[in-house]
């Protein structure tokens, strides 16, 4: 399953922002929807990290293919004024006829490289600017952090559990789906599982403890209920001096019917908690018997009680993970790279801005990631995609590739075994051309991606800077327009 939409309401285009339909009339009056190229790409890392996983086109895709204009919304957008009739009308036909180019799902994404690329006509490209960056900003900052939490663990198991605390029905359905994509094993929201096809998992809360008269009925209760996968959450009371003893008591009993059993900590020191479980459990012969602690926890949490040596099988992480915690938003812009002119031709543009970062980089473009020998990924380039006279990067020949914001630094490389197009076609005449993959496919592309980047890039503290740059053409193009823009000024 690739993911359906997340609601009845996300195939509504009144999922925009206002000013996208405000804009949609005014070149609807003044006949301008020539044909348009827009990239969505971000500017920083999130969690000053070193990579993002790009996630969030599945739903993205399903939701442009339905994405229309009920009578309801004709009736409401009426009722605010300022719309034409005959607009009115226009809308009611709407749906996107463009073409798609977007990185795989599950790919490891730096700044300024366009992850999507949308053709079409201008107020079909604009009209969807919101749902776009809505979609895939949320999903991408989600699989990250998941991603980063995945690592830090050792590539353990991983527990998400986040559905109490995300951020509404969309942000907790989205989050699922992108923990998942990120590296988690499962989720605790059952919609998801059903929804997205991820694992489902569980164990107890505190409640089931204190509903019965002792921690010890409790336990025997529940795995008595479900032998094959009983977990005790032993904190509810005291962790040592009764919630690991009764555990123990009704675990034996679980080994004895060839059943096996865990135990959670959800409250303390997790570092110590975990490490006397650990004790307690093995002296009473129980080896097998597995450790799952939750609390609060994120990368940097997790990292260093890996770092320490807890014994512990299983990390549940909810809160911190499914709303990014320290990283409110995802930096994710949509621009506009070229439009067609009055002969018909597509031609560049470019936003220029006092701040060289914010400044865009102009025409249509491809996305090259170079690999060496060992495949693993060295730096990724952004070309012009001209059909007529692309930018290719050949094997076995060396370039300069220069620095997308300040055009002196640049690096020579020659290209190795493998240089690959990250941009593929998903969208053509607003018709599905390559089937979407399944969220396990996706996941695993994620862990493929991550190993391909060396540990660098990919540690918490000051990571390495991956290289993303730009060819000589490109430079030459956006050097030009900067050139031709502040000479009339």
């Amino acid at each position: 399953m690739s993911g359906a939409p997340i609601s009845d309401s996300a195939s509504s285009a009144l999922f925009t922002d206002f000013y996208s339909l405000t804009m949609a009339q005014g070149y609807w009056k003044k006949n301008i929807n020539h044909r348009a190229i827009f990239e969505m790409f971000f500017r920083r890392q999130p969690f000053d990290g070193g990579f993002t996983i790009f996630a969030g086109l599945g739903t993205m895709i399903e939701k442009l293919q339905s994405f229309s204009f009920s009578e309801s919304d004709i009736e409401y957008l009426r009722g605010l004024g300022g719309f034409e009739e005959a607009f009115l009308d226009y809308l009611r036909g709407f749906h996107f006829s463009g073409s798609l180019l977007a990185f795989d799902e599950g790919t490891a994404a730096f700044p300024l490289e366009p992850l999507v690329r949308v053709d079409g006509g201008l107020i079909e490209c604009q009209i969807i600017e919101g749902m776009l960056l809505n979609t895939i900003n949320f999903q991408s900052l989600i699989a990250t952090k998941a991603a980063r939490v995945w690592l830090a663990s050792g590539k353990g198991s991983i527990m998400e559990f986040g559905l109490r605390r995300a951020q509404g029905y969309d942000g907790a359905m989205s989050a699922s789906r992108a923990a998942y994509i990120g590296g988690a094993a499962g989720t605790s929201n059952t919609l998801a599982g059903k929804q997205f096809g991820i694992p489902v998992l569980g164990t107890m809360a505190h409640s089931w403890v204190m509903a019965f008269p002792t921690e010890e009925e409790a336990f025997r209760a529940y795995a008595e209920l479900y032998p094959s996968r009983t977990i005790f959450l032993i904190d509810t009371y005291n962790t040592l001096k009764s919630g690991v003893l009764n555990a123990i008591k009704v675990g034996k009993e679980l080994i004895s019917a060839g059943e096996n059993f865990g135990v959670r900590l959800d409250s303390g020191d997790i570092q110590y908690l975990s490490g006397e479980v650990r004790r307690i459990l093995d002296e009473a012969g129980l080896n097998r018997a597995t450790i799952t602690v939750s609390n609060d926890l994120d990368e940097s949490i997790i990292e260093a009680l890996v770092a320490k040596g807890a014994p512990v099988n299983t990390w549940g992480v909810g809160t911190r993970m499914v709303t990014g915690a320290t990283e409110a938003a995802f930096t994710g812009v949509y621009k506009l790279a070229a439009r067609e002119n009055a002969e018909g031709t597509l031609i560049p543009v470019i936003k220029f801005s006092d701040n060289p970062e914010k400044t865009t980089t102009p025409g249509i473009k491809q996305v090259w990631r170079l690999k060496d020998s060992q495949d693993k990924a060295v730096a990724d380039v952004l070309c012009l995609d001209d059909p007529h006279n692309p930018d290719l990067i050949e094997e076995g020949k060396r370039y300069a590739f220069w620095h997308p914001s300040a055009d002196y630094r640049h690096f020579y490389h020659e290209t190795g075994e493998k240089a690959e197009p990250l941009l593929k076609p998903w969208l053509e005449n607003g018709k599905l051309i390559s089937p979407l993959p399944s969220l396990a496919e996706i996941r695993a592309r994620t862990e493929e991606n991550l190993e391909s980047l060396d540990s660098t890039y990919k540690r918490l503290l000051n990571p390495h800077v991956y290289k993303v740059s730009v060819s000589s053409r490109l430079r030459d193009l956006k050097l030009e327009l900067i050139k031709n823009y502040l000479g009339d000024l």
